[in-house]
């Protein structure tokens, strides 16, 4: 799992330098609003962390940027494979605080069953713009 992960984050991060987003997402479900996702069985699940813990592991040791955008379509299409359903989220924040000039930053994360498979640090600040799904 940790092979792939590590060749998913490659492909991934070639795909986001060389394609547009649309054609990244294009299989995808979009998701304007809120949305529910469908329990996992408890199988699916642990395979789900297991796909995280090897995405965030693996993006420790490449020599190119494994943003968090790269290590959610790179655990997205793990999860795609193996056939467990999942969402994940992109968030925007202005960073207008404490009276600084406004920058926008983003983050983007992926849960399975109401669980965080990646992208969990920081995502409290971040306001979710779009989500997509997948069965």
């Amino acid at each position: 799992m940790l092979i792939q992960a590590w060749r998913l984050l490659g492909a991934m991060r070639f795909a986001i330098l060389t394609t547009s987003f649309k054609r990244l997402v294009a299989n995808l479900t979009v998701h304007r609003e809120g949305m529910r996702q469908a329990p996992l069985n408890s199988g699916s699940l642990v395979t789900a962390h297991r796909i995280g813990w090897a995405v965030r592991t693996a993006a420790r040791f490449t020599p190119w940027n494994s943003t968090c955008l790269v290590q959610v379509l790179a655990a997205q299409r793990m999860l795609q494979q193996r056939g467990i359903a999942g969402a994940f989220y992109l968030g925007a924040d202005t960073g207008a605080d404490e009276g600084k000039r406004p920058s926008l930053s983003a983050h983007a994360w992926l849960k399975c069953d109401d669980e965080f498979i990646t992208g969990e640090s920081g995502h409290e600040r971040f306001t979710v713009v779009s989500t997509f799904s997948w069965t």
